[in-house]
């Protein structure tokens, strides 16, 4: 598979190409890219790699499939942009700025024949792969309740305006991890923290409960202004809890300048003192961590494209986790419990 970047900024330099080059049967061949610091970025990563001023001429040079990682209210057009000429798309989160525009998408892309995946990694994260072996194993019981807190003390990263804000870029990852793990939601109940300190008024930390169909609730926040940076998972069950406090270990490799094709074998572990704690009535132990790897998603998605297996994360799960991020926003506004 041929595949182009569409915009060179933090997500597209940390959390996809250095996938995307370590990924199976794929090659980068082109990143759209136009200010003069952009084009150096990606000399000084991929030497020789061309840069394009424009989507279009991405398109002309010849791709099979494109990333769109570029500013939230853009993506939708470039996504659309991309399914018109018939080329397979991943669209980081969120991929649309309502559940609403984002069904649009998903419609254009089935009618052009062409596949539309949401960059959801985070359920490759070492920690939810962790929590899920744990649920999986069935030792916990009846699940009751699963808590995800991740709070980031780097206010500069928030998305400002209508469709930036904490809710829809954190969120989208909570939110989704919450769907992966404990499967569709019936109930949504949330609160927003606000600021105005950077001109646009804006979400900047959240806290959402979700009341899943399979019995279990769910509740997910995060901050960037509050100056905390926590990672901490706990899951309630009939039978015991498992609590973790890890760290964003794939993240804090990769801003270190390390890569996930130099050490496949270790990539992606956490730490022991980071790995969490199994407590039943007989007994009280940590579980090892699981292997994180964003690499496998877009080895997926190259697999799914020529028919080969399963999308690693289909438009229809991206738009299940926008509905929720949709009610979230209309509860903590009118302070109610949406029902879907």
């Amino acid at each position: 598979m041929r595949l182009g970047i569409v915009g060179y900024g933090a997500g597209g330099k940390y959390f996809h190409a250095p996938f995307i080059e370590a990924a199976e049967d794929i090659e980068l061949v082109g990143i759209v890219a136009r200010s003069d610091a952009t084009k150096a970025s990606v000399e000084s990563d991929f030497p020789g790699l061309p840069t394009y001023a424009s989507l279009s001429e991405l398109f002309a040079a010849g791709v099979d499939a494109v990333t769109i990682t570029t500013p939230p209210h853009t993506r939708h057009d470039l996504v659309m942009d991309a399914i018109n000429s018939g080329v397979h798309v991943v669209a980081d989160k969120p991929f649309a700025p309502t559940a609403e525009s984002a069904r649009s998408l998903a419609e254009a892309a089935e009618r052009a024949g062409v596949t539309l995946n949401v960059f959801h990694n985070r359920r490759r994260d070492a920690d939810i792969l962790t929590l899920a072996k744990v649920l999986e194993s069935g030792e916990l019981g009846e699940i009751w309740r699963v808590h995800s807190i991740m709070d980031q003390d780097n206010a500069d990263s928030l998305e400002l305006g209508a469709a930036g804000g904490l809710l829809r870029d954190l969120g989208s990852h909570l939110v989704d991890q919450m769907l992966w793990l404990l499967g569709p939601v019936s109930h949504v109940h949330a609160t927003l923290d606000w600021t105005d300190r950077f001109g646009e008024r804006t979400d900047c930390g959240f806290f959402v409960t979700m009341a899943h169909t399979s019995g279990a609730v769910s509740t997910v926040s995060a901050s960037k202004l509050n100056h905390s940076t926590t990672r901490e998972l706990r899951a309630y069950g009939s039978r015991g809890s498992y609590v973790a406090s890890g760290s964003d270990v794939q993240a804090d490799a990769l801003l270190a300048g390390r890569r996930p094709i130099s050490e496949p074998e270790t990539w992606g572990i956490d730490a022991a003192e980071h790995w969490g704690t199994l407590s039943l009535k007989d007994r009280r132990g940590t579980v090892p961590s699981e292997q994180g790897n964003y690499t496998g998603f877009y080895t997926e998605f190259a697999r799914a494209v020529r028919g080969d297996g399963p999308e690693p994360v289909p438009a229809s799960e991206g738009i299940r986790t926008l509905e929720v991020l949709d009610a979230a926003r209309r509860s903590a506004l009118e302070n109610v419990v949406i029902a879907l």
